[in-house]
C-alpha cells in the first residue's frame, strides 16, 4: 500500500480483521452512539459504553438504536467514567478507548496517571490529527495540536517519530514530513527554524527514522509545489507532505481548526504513546470524524501487533523537563534521569520552580 486518498479508503482498509474491544467514555451523545453503531455494523468493534445507563438509553432511543445492557458500564460523572476506561485498558479488557461527551483534560488526566499503568517506558505522549482535505490529494497528518504545548527539540523528535510510525501503519512506506516554521530558511531569531533544521539532520543520521524529513518549510511550501518552485526551494518534501510537524500546540490547533472550518476538512484525532490508542475527537465532531478515528485506531493496533511480532522497536528519546504539555510534565513525558540541582544542567531546575 502507498497510503489513502481519503477517509473512505481508510475505512475500507479497516474492514479487514476481527473486531477490537473499545471503551466509549461518556457515551450518552447521539453522534457518539451513531458512530459506535456504524462501527459495530462494519465489524470493527465490540463497544463498552461507559456512562449513565439511563442517559445512554435515552440517547440511543432518540437515534433509533438499541444496545444490550451488558454493553453498558455505569459511571456517574466524567472522572469516574475516565477511571473506568483506564481500568479496562490496564486489565486488557479493552484494546482502545474513544472520547465521548467528556472534556479532554479530564480524560487524559486519568489515562496518563501513573497508577493507570498505561504509560510506555521511555515514551512521550502526543497527539496526531489526520486530516481529509478535499483540496489536498491525500491524507495529511498534523502534530501536535492537542497535548504538547511548547515541545523542545527532544520532544519534537519523539512527536515526529510517533506521527511517522502512525502513517507507516496506514500504508505509507516512506512518509514525507515537513517541519514547519514561518520561513523556509534558518533564522537564529526563530527557534522553530533551528529545530526544523536539526530534525532534518537527525533524520539523515538515523535519529528519526522511517521518513523523508525536511525543514524549515513554511506551510505554503509544504503543501504547494507551485509555491516552492516560485520561491526556488528544492526539497523532496515540498508540495507533497504527508506529515506537518508544527512548532507548538497553539499554531497546530489553529491550523487544524482552520482547515476544518474554512477548507471543509474532516479531522480524526488519535493520542499516541500509551499502551493503547485513544481516539480523541472534539465533542462537536460529526459521525464521519469519529468513524475515521476508530478506523485509524484499528489500523494502528494491527500495526502494533505486527511490530511486536518482529520485535521492531523505535528509539527511545530522552525528554527534558520543559513544561511542554497541558498536564504536568511528569504526567506527559517519561522520566529521564534524576533532576540535577545544577541550574546549568540540560534538565535544569525550571520544572521544579514552575
Amino acid at each position: 500500500m502507498t497510503g489513502f486518498r481519503d477517509f473512505a479508503d481508510l475505512k475500507t482498509a479497516a474492514d479487514s480483521g476481527p473486531p477490537v474491544k473499545v471503551a466509549i467514555v461518556c457515551a450518552a451523545q447521539r453522534d457518539v452512539l451513531l458512530s459506535v453503531d456504524e462501527a459495530v455494523k462494519r465489524g470493527w468493534i465490540h463497544p463498552i459504553l461507559i456512562g449513565d445507563p439511563d442517559a445512554i438509553k435515552a440517547e440511543a432511543e432518540a437515534a433509533n438504536l438499541t444496545f444490550h445492557p451488558d454493553q453498558v458500564l455505569p459511571a456517574w460523572n466524567e472522572a469516574e467514567a475516565a477511571q473506568r476506561a483506564a481500568g479496562l485498558l490496564k486489565s486488557g479488557s479493552t484494546h482502545a478507548a474513544m472520547k465521548g461527551l467528556i472534556h479532554t483534560d479530564v480524560l487524559l488526566k486519568e489515562l496518563l496517571n501513573a497508577n493507570a499503568g498505561l504509560r510506555q517506558p521511555g515514551a512521550r505522549v502526543s497527539h496526531v490529527f489526520l486530516a481529509d482535505i478535499p483540496a489536498y490529494p491525500k491524507l495529511l497528518a498534523i502534530t501536535d495540536a492537542a497535548v504538547n504545548i511548547a515541545p523542545d527539540l527532544g520532544a519534537k523528535a519523539a512527536i515526529l517519530q510517533h506521527a511517522i510510525d502512525l502513517m507507516v501503519s496506514i500504508g505509507i512506506d516512506q512518509p514525507k514530513a515537513a517541519i514547519l516554521s514561518a520561513i523556509e530558511t534558518v533564522n537564529p531569531l526563530i527557534s522553530s527554524s533551528l529545530d526544523a533544521a536539526a530534525l532534518s539532520v537527525m533524520s539523515l543520521r538515523g535519529q528519526v527514522r522511517g521518513a523523508v524529513v525536511d525543514g524549515p518549510l513554511a506551510f505554503d511550501n509544504a503543501i504547494s509545489l507551485k509555491a516552492a518552485e516560485i520561491k526556488g526551494i528544492a526539497s523532496p518534501v515540498a508540495g507533497d507532505a504527508d506529515i506537518l510537524l508544527v512548532p507548538d500546540l497553539v499554531s497546530g490547533n489553529i491550523l487544524a481548526k482552520n482547515l476544518e472550518y474554512m477548507a471543509d476538512a474532516t479531522l480524526a484525532g488519535l493520542v499516541l504513546g500509551l499502551n493503547a490508542p485513544i481516539v480523541l475527537p472534539s465533542r462537536a465532531d460529526p459521525v464521519n470524524a469519529r468513524l475515521a478515528g476508530l478506523a485509524l485506531a484499528r489500523l494502528s493496533l494491527a500495526a502494533k501487533d505486527r511490530k511486536s511480532a518482529t520485535r521492531d522497536k523505535a528509539p527511545v528519546w530522552p525528554v527534558h523537563a520543559t513544561r511542554s504539555s497541558p498536564l504536568p510534565e511528569a504526567d506527559c513525558c517519561p522520566p529521564s534521569h534524576p533532576t540535577p540541582t545544577s541550574p546549568t544542567s540540560l534538565n535544569g531546575d525550571a520544572h521544579a520552580k514552575s
